[in-house]
C-alpha cells in the first residue's frame, strides 16, 4: 500500500488498521496521525502489533523517530483527511505509553492529560468525573470504538467502561464545542476509547493469543484479567475475534469506599475488499461503598451499577471515492442508590434507575474534484424508568424491578435527531474545514436548531503548524438535573439547554528529538447549568441555570526524547529515556443570576494544573516510569502534588512489575469532602500465551 510521505525519518505502520473502522473518528471518516499527543505520561511505543517500515518520511509525525499510524481516522472531520491535511490536533494516548505508566483504570491515564480533568470518588476509579478545559463531567461525549456511550441520566457512571488497560489500543481525546462531529451531548469535548483486536494481537503465521494478569496490594486489593483472540486473515480479507474479563476487589483505603468490579467485553470484525463489518458487546458491574459522594451529611450511602452495551457497524465501499458507514447501537444502564447502606425504600432514600438508549447513524463520504464532502444522520432514542426520575405512570404502567419487591413508578423518553454537513477544501499546506449540525430534541421543542463550526490549520513547512477554530455546542439537562428530589439534590423540570461557543489558537513545533504545542482556548456558556447551595443554610443542592459562564486559559506540552537526542546506545533501549511536562492554565468570569453560597461543580474548576513524566532504562529488562502532578482546585480546595511509579521487568512473554500511587502517602481531596487513599503499592505479573 502507498504511504504518504512524512518527515524523512524511520516510522512504524499500524498496517492492520488499513480501511478499519476501529476508531472514532475512523467511524467519521477521518485520518489520525498518532503523533498530535500531547499527553505528559505517554512513553515512546514499541508496541506489539507494529511493523517496522525503513522508509523516508517528510510529514506530520510525533516526532522525528515515532510511530504514525497509516489510515486510522482521529482528526475530528466527518470526512478523511490525512494528517498533514488535519485541520485539528487530537490527543492520542497509545497502547505503549498505556503499559508504561503507572496506572490501575482509564481514569488514572486521563489524569495525566493537561487538559483533562479527573475527579474520582475512591480507589480504582469506582465512580469518576471527567471534564475538559473547565467544563463539567455532563458536558462530554465518552466513547468505545466510537459508539457513544454517555448517559443521559448522569454523567456520574459514564466511565463504566467494560474493558482493561490490557483491552485498550489508543486513546483519543479532542478539546471544545465539537457538536459538528459527536453530536449534542460534546459540548467541551470528546474522548474515545479503541480497543485492541486480534489482528494486531496475533502475528502472520499465529491465529491464537492470550494473556493473563493478577495483582495484588494494599487495602485488601486483588484482582485478575485475561483475553484471548482469534485471527483469521488471508491478506485483505477474513475474520478476527477478542474476547475478556476481569475482577477486582478492594476495601478502598478509607471509610465506606470498599468495592467489587467485574467485567466482560467481546469485539469482532470481518474484513473484504468492498466491506468491512465490526461489531462489540459488554457488561461492566460496580458494587461499592460511596462514602459521602453525593452528600457530606450522608458518610454511608450505598451504590451498585450495571452496564450492558452492543453495537455494529460498517464501512461499505461501493466506488473508490465514496464510502458509506451505517452504524446501530445501544447501551442500558442500571443504577440501585441507597441513602444509608441497607435502608431500603422510597422514605430513606433509596432509589433505582434503568436508563435505554437506542441509535442509529448513517455517514456518506465524497472525495470529488472539489474537496472532501461529508453527510450523515443519527437518531438516538433515550428512555428512562426510575422510582424517582421522569413523569408518573398510571399504576397499571408500573414495571417490576427485577431482584426487587419495588416498581419503576416514573418513566422519561426523548428522541434526539441530528443531521450533518461537512466540506473540506485543501490547498497546499491550508486546509479550511466548515461544517453544520442541525439537531431535533423532543425534550426542547419541535424545531432544528443549527451548530456550525470552521477549523483552519496553516502548515509553512514540516517543523510548523497554525491552526484555529470556532465551533458551536448545546446540552440538554439530564434526568438527573431534571427530577432529582431527596433530601440531598432538588432538580428543576424547567431547566434551560446549555449553549456554548468555542474560539481555539495554537501552534506546534517539531525537530528531532523536541516536540512543543501551545493553544489557548475561550469559551462563552450561557444558561450554565450548576447544583449549588443558594445559601448559608442550604441542606440541598438545587440544579439551577447560573447563566453565563466563561473559561479562558491555555494549555502547554512538551516532550523531550532524550534517546533521540543522543543517539545510539540509548536508541537500543526498549524503554527511550524521555521526559514529558504540561501545565494548564484555567481562568473563569461568570455574570451569576443570583447568589450563589456554594457550588458542587461548575465553579470548582482548576486554576492551575502542572504534570510530568519520566521513563527509563535500569538495567537489562528493567525500566521504571515517574509522573508527578500537581494542581490548584477552586472553591476551597488545597493544591496539592501527587507522586506515582512503577518498576517492570520485561520479557517477551511475561512482565514483572511493582506500582505505587500516591508515594508521599498525601491524604487529598478531589471532590467534596471524599478523601483519597494514600499510598497505594499493587504488585503483579502479566504472561503472553
Amino acid at each position: 500500500m502507498k504511504t504518504t510521505t512524512f518527515n524523512k525519518r524511520n516510522a512504524i505502520v499500524f498496517k492492520h488498521f488499513n480501511r478499519k473502522g476501529y476508531s472514532l473518528f475512523s467511524a467519521l471518516g477521518k485520518v489520525v496521525l498518532i503523533g498530535v499527543l500531547a499527553v505528559p505520561t505517554l512513553a515512546h511505543a514499541k508496541a506489539g502489533g507494529m511493523a517496522a517500515v525503513n522508509e523516508h518520511n517528510d510529514a506530520d509525525s510525533l516526532s522525528f523517530g515515532e510511530q504514525r499510524i497509516e489510515e486510522v481516522q482521529v482528526t475530528g472531520s466527518r470526512a478523511p483527511l490525512t494528517a498533514q491535511q488535519s485541520a485539528k490536533i487530537v490527543e492520542v494516548i497509545s497502547r505503549d505509553d498505556i503499559r508504561r505508566a503507572e496506572a490501575q483504570t482509564v481514569n488514572d491515564i486521563l489524569k495525566l492529560a493537561t487538559s483533562v480533568d479527573v475527579r474520582q470518588r475512591g480507589g480504582f476509579g469506582v465512580q469518576t468525573d471527567i471534564s475538559i478545559n473547565g467544563g463539567t463531567f455532563d458536558q462530554i461525549t465518552l466513547l468505545l470504538n466510537g459508539v457513544p456511550l454517555t448517559s443521559p441520566q448522569t454523567g456520574h457512571n459514564a466511565a463504566d467502561f467494560p474493558v482493561s488497560l490490557d483491552d485498550i489500543d489508543h486513546i483519543e481525546v479532542i478539546e471544545g464545542a465539537a457538536s459538528r462531529v459527536f453530536g449534542s451531548a460534546a459540548f467541551s469535548g470528546a474522548i474515545n476509547i479503541v480497543t485492541v483486536n486480534a489482528a494486531k494481537a496475533t502475528t502472520a503465521d499465529k491465529e491464537w493469543t492470550g494473556w493473563f494478569r493478577g495483582e495484588g496490594g494494599s487495602f485488601g486489593s486483588f484482582g485478575a484479567n485475561a483475553g484471548v483472540g482469534y485471527n483469521d486473515r488471508r491478506q485483505n480479507s477474513g475474520f478476527d475475534s477478542y474476547l475478556s474479563g476481569g475482577y477486582t476487589q478492594s476495601d478502598g483505603g478509607t471509610d465506606n469506599s470498599d468495592f467489587k468490579k467485574r467485567r466482560g467485553y467481546y469485539r469482532g470484525s470481518y474484513t473484504s475488499y468492498y466491506i468491512d463489518v465490526n461489531w462489540q458487546a459488554g457488561i461492566s458491574s460496580q458494587d461499592y461503598g460511596a462514602n459521602t459522594f453525593y452528600s457530606a451529611r450522608f458518610p454511608n450511602q450505598y451504590e451498585w451499577t450495571r452496564r450492558y452495551i452492543g453495537s455494529v457497524s460498517a464501512d461499505i465501499r461501493p466506488l473508490s471515492k465514496l464510502t458509506i458507514s451505517p452504524m446501530v447501537y445501544a447501551h442500558r444502564d442500571v443504577d440501585h442508590y441507597q441513602l444509608i447502606k441497607d435502608s431500603v425504600g422510597a422514605k430513606n432514600g433509596e432509589n433505582y434507575h434503568r436508563m435505554d438508549v437506542y441509535g442509529a447513524s448513517l455517514n456518506v463520504n465524497l472525495d470529488w474534484l472539489l474537496g472532501k464532502t461529508s453527510v450523515g444522520a443519527d437518531i438516538r432514542k433515550e428512555h428512562i424508568l426510575s422510582t424517582a426520575y421522569g413523569d408518573d405512570l398510571g399504576e397499571d404502567d408500573w414495571k417490576k424491578i427485577h431482584g426487587s419487591d419495588r416498581y419503576y413508578t416514573k418513566e422519561g423518553n426523548r428522541t434526539n435527531t441530528s443531521l450533518y454537513l461537512e466540506h473540506n477544501i485543501l490547498f497546499g499546506g491550508l486546509t479550511v474545514s466548515a461544517s453544520v449540525m442541525a439537531n431535533k430534541n423532543t425534550g426542547l421543542d419541535s424545531d432544528f436548531h443549527f451548530y456550525p463550526g470552521i477549523d483552519i490549520s496553516y502548515r509553512p513547512d514540516s517543523h510548523w503548524k497554525f491552526y484555529a477554530s470556532w465551533n458551536r455546542a448545546m446540552r440538554l439537562p439530564t434526568f438527573t438535573d431534571m427530577y432529582a428530589n431527596n433530601s440531598a439534590q432538588k432538580g428543576d423540570v424547567n431547566l434551560k439547554p446549555e449553549r456554548n461557543t468555542t474560539y481555539k489558537l495554537g501552534t506546534r513545533y517539531r525537530t528531532l528529538g523536541f516536540d512543543v504545542m501551545v493553544s489557548t482556548f475561550y469559551n462563552h456558556g450561557t444558561n450554565m447549568i450548576d447544583w449549588v447551595y443558594e445559601t448559608e443554610t442550604s441542606t440541598q443542592y438545587h440544579a439551577l441555570n447560573i447563566s453565563k459562564l466563561n473559561n479562558e486559559g491555555f494549555n502547554i506540552d512538551a516532550t523531550i526524547n532524550f534517546s533521540e537526542l543522543l543517539g545510539a546506545p540509548l536508541q537500543q533501549s526498549e524503554t527511550p529515556v524521555k521526559l514529558k511536562f504540561g501545565y494548564a492554565y484555567i481562568h473563569q468570569h461568570n455574570e451569576l443570576t443570583q447568589a450563589i453560597y456554594r457550588s458542587l461543580y461548575a465553579l470548582e474548576y482548576l486554576r492551575h494544573k502542572f504534570v510530568a513524566s519520566l521513563s527509563h532504562p535500569i538495567v537489562s529488562h528493567l525500566s521504571a516510569s515517574w509522573s508527578l502532578r500537581w494542581q490548584q482546585r477552586m472553591n476551597g480546595y488545597h493544591p496539592y502534588a501527587k507522586l506515582d511509579g512503577v518498576l517492570q521487568w520485561s520479557e517477551p512473554h511475561y512482565q514483572l512489575y511493582v506500582k505505587a500511587d500516591n508515594i508521599t502517602g498525601h491524604r487529598y481531596y478531589d471532590i467534596g469532602g471524599v478523601k483519597q487513599p494514600g499510598l497505594w503499592i499493587m504488585a503483579g505479573a502479566k504472561v503472553n500465551l
